[in-house]
């Protein structure tokens, strides 16, 4: 496992990628994405700032993200080149985990699968890396918990009726379990309370498997962070926990113990579950804040007072540690 080495000066930004061959576009006023293919036969996946966000995505820690060889059953942590105001990622899929979840297909279930403990290998690979010291490069909190904790801080629809709702007390819970995870470092530099670099949105929508030959890949750079290795997992697992609720007859667990066994001992079960939590929420809050107000969230806010409580517990099975 070798760490790709850091450039004096960024490299020219490539043009932004359209054209022929773009086979899927989407995206919300936070990202947009274009997946296009490539001339090796691969795809590109290239990511852009949404209409409410101000200059061009950057990830200027990529350079710590660390190569992991093929035969260590570990996804490829691919790290973006700069195309126009966005991120272009070459992988060999042209569909994200997310996307083949909605296949009901046994295929398509093996398929995710084997994308999620590839996925877990990866994480538990980067999470090796030690946290750099502060400002170099400067990494604190993954964005979107400074998209929650600007939320929780805020104004508007969702947070009062979530305040309503929750009381003032869950509120109260849930930023504590985010400065306990991924804290502001400026405020709090301790390096020895277990920090790593963490990917800070591991996604089952950054995770893509090959189409057909090739390696599990995960979108990685934009949102690298310092904070617990458990943010990631829970993270991951939190989207299980959330399609567990929207889609009653997915059942997540026998997911949810691959994802933790294949990345193996050492997290606390607890504070996974808190980042499931923190997960569910960050979604929520990002629906209400780059798609606005649905009745729909009035669901997601007594799911999360429920998850709250829990403590997202139901995030890890039952005989998991």
């Amino acid at each position: 496992m070798t760490a790709a080495t850091a450039t004096t000066a960024p490299a020219p930004a490539l043009p932004e990628p359209s054209g022929p061959d773009v086979v899927a576009e989407y995206g919300t006023e936070l990202q947009t994405t274009r997946v296009l293919r490539a001339p090796d036969g691969g795809f590109l996946w290239w990511q852009g700032p949404g209409a409410q966000v101000r200059g061009p995505l950057l990830a200027p820690a990529a350079h710590l993200v660390p190569r992991l060889p093929d035969d260590t059953g570990a996804a490829l942590l691919t790290v973006p080149e700069r195309a126009g105001a966005g991120l272009l990622h070459r992988v060999a899929g042209a569909a994200s985990a997310a996307a083949w979840l909605r296949d009901f297909r046994p295929q398509a279930r093996a398929l995710v699968a084997h994308s999620l403990a590839s996925a877990a290998r990866a994480l538990r690979a980067l999470h090796a890396v030690p946290a750099p010291p502060p400002g170099e490069p400067p990494l604190g909190a993954p964005p979107g918990l400074g998209r929650l904790r600007d939320w929780a801080h805020g104004s508007g629809e969702l947070r009062e009726r979530a305040l309503a709702c929750w009381g003032p007390d869950r509120m109260e819970r849930l930023l504590g379990w985010a400065d306990d995870l991924a804290p502001d470092l400026a405020a709090a530099p301790h390096p020895e309370d277990g920090r790593a670099l963490i990917h800070g949105w591991a996604s089952l929508g950054a995770l893509v498997p090959p189409l057909s030959r090739g390696r599990v890949a995960l979108l990685t750079g934009e949102d690298l962070a310092v904070g617990r290795p458990e943010l990631d997992l829970g993270w991951l697992l939190g989207e299980l926990v959330e399609l567990a609720w929207t889609t009653p007859h997915q059942n997540p667990a026998g997911l949810q113990r691959l994802l933790l066994d294949a990345y193996g001992p050492g997290p606390d079960p607890v504070l996974v579950g808190r980042s499931a939590v923190l997960r569910v929420v960050t979604h929520m809050q990002d629906f209400a804040t780059y798609r606005g107000w649905d009745d729909e969230l009035l669901g997601y806010i007594a799911f999360t007072a429920e998850l709250i409580d829990e403590e997202g517990r139901r995030a890890v099975p039952q005989g998991v540690s």
